[in-house]
């Protein structure tokens, strides 16, 4: 299959489509592996040796691996390699992990000792989005081994590039044992497809939108695979009328449009209370004018092409659609077809029952939803049946940490945006934003199985 560069349309190589034996091929070199003294019987500082290897050669070849995301997705050069200097912290981080995974011992008839320790799980199936590939594999990869499992890894059919170059430096460089990371490249529909439903797949880790989570989910039941999933979004994006609101509107322009606004946590419905409401929208409009779009390997740029033809036309049609549902559009949204640019879109006059404030977009298009007071902010928040992120803007103390408290969303940022994690934090979703968390310490239940020992004595 070929691999497209959105900026130009251009073929930058060509990638294998695993079909089923590929897949039981790998599927095949994980179990063994999983298995095999080399991996099953190290030490745990050993297998700690391993993640820090991956990490620094992650890190030692960084500006390649951006320079392969950005080829594939179009993102910025500055995300790109922020997402790699984000996935060296996240191995590094998992690569504590495995020296602090800790059993217990539990209260015991007399003669007897009871105790429990915790196993790996199996073979993992690692299945990541398009718009963040390596981080996202990151996310997977560190804690699957971190705890003992063994990988297959399929990156999107859209962008492969970064994970099969980092599998092949971890071959290359790392003390890693043949089979434990194992890359498989195709169709969701069809070499996913193998994957997931694969027998001898023991969990399944799946980042992407929430209707194909569904199906993996479903997919799951047949066997009771294990299942992480972090899925789509509609996140607010509350200004209260103390904030600073300078400082909200140039927060809300950067995460609604950084990046193309292809982002699972991105603020698309912005909510500010009427009493600001015209004065914050004039900061809006002039800081989403200043947001620079252009070609992605300019390190000043924060938006670049969408990622796909496909993905430029389900865009563009929200944007007709918001028109057409009687919304008032503030921006340039590029309308021409011979290129994939969409500029940063407000869209005012909707309310939040319109499809334009409901349903994921994707891209830098966000509307803007007034509310009264802090009970109509809150419903209007979680009226939707997402729950991935939220963002409050506040100086009043109380306030933040009651919106905290009453918002249903996995992450809540307080007067600061998109602060993710390399690993102490939890990271997942509420509702129909996903299953499980990434990252804290529920990461430890996600990859292993509890089993108590009872013993004679």
């Amino acid at each position: 299959m070929a691999s497209i560069d959105p900026m130009t349309g251009d073929e930058v190589t060509t990638v294998a489509v695993a079909g089923r034996a590929d897949v039981d091929a790998a599927v095949a070199a994980a179990r063994r592996a999983f298995e095999d003294p080399a991996w099953a019987a190290i030490s745990p500082d050993e297998r700690s040796r391993v993640l820090y290897q991956i990490a620094e050669v992650i890190e030692s070849h960084a500006d390649e691996l951006a320079t392969l995301d950005t080829l594939e997705m179009g993102g910025p050069v500055s995300l790109t390699r922020w997402m790699v200097d984000h996935t060296i912290e996240v191995y590094r981080h998992y690569a504590g992990w495995p020296t602090r995974i800790y059993g217990a011992t539990a209260p015991s008839a007399p003669g007897q000792l009871q105790y429990t320790r915790r196993s790996p799980l199996g073979v993992v199936a690692a299945v990541a989005g398009w718009n963040g590939p390596l981080l996202q594999m990151g996310y997977k990869i560190a804690p699957a081994l971190a705890t003992g499992n063994t990988v297959v890894a399929k990156p999107s059919e859209q962008t492969s590039l970064s994970v099969l170059r980092m599998a092949e430096l971890v071959h290359e460089h790392t003390d890693l044992p043949d089979g434990v990371l194992n890359i498989i490249t195709g169709p969701g529909r069809s070499s996913g497809e193998a994957l997931i439903t694969h027998p001898d797949v023991n969990k399944i880790s799946f980042t992407g939108s929430t209707a194909v989570g569904k199906h993996v989910l479903e997919t799951s039941a047949r066997d009771f695979k294990r299942v992480t999933l972090e899925l789509g979004g509609k996140s607010p994006f509350i200004v209260f009328e103390d904030a600073d609101l300078e400082a909200a509107a140039a927060a809300s322009a950067l995460v609604f449009s950084a990046g193309s606004g292809q982002s699972c946590v991105a603020g698309t419905r912005i909510l500010v209370q009427e009493s600001v409401r015209e004065e914050f929208t004039r900061f809006l409009a002039a800081n989403t004018a200043k947001v620079p779009m252009g070609d992605p390997f300019d390190p000043q740029v924060l938006m670049g092409p969408l990622a796909s033809r496909g993905h430029y036309e389900k865009v563009a049609g929200y944007i007709d659609l918001a028109r057409k549902e009687g919304g008032e559009i503030i921006g340039n949204p590029h309308d021409e077809t011979d290129d994939l640019f969409v500029g940063p879109t407000l869209v005012t006059g909707l309310d939040n029952t319109s499809r334009i404030a409901r349903e994921e977009i994707f891209g830098p298009v966000a509307v803007l939803l007034p509310f009264s007071d802090l009970d109509e902010a809150v419903h209007i928040a979680n009226d939707t049946i997402y729950g991935l992120a939220a963002t409050v803007f506040t100086t009043d103390l109380s306030r933040a940490h009651t919106m905290a408290d009453r918002l249903q969303a996995g992450t809540v940022w307080i007067n600061t945006v998109n602060q993710m994690s390399s690993g102490p934090l939890p990271f997942g979703g509420f509702k129909q934003s996903g299953l499980g968390r990434e990252h804290g310490t529920d990461v430890i239940d996600a990859y292993t199985e509890t089993k108590a020992i009872v013993v004679n004595l």
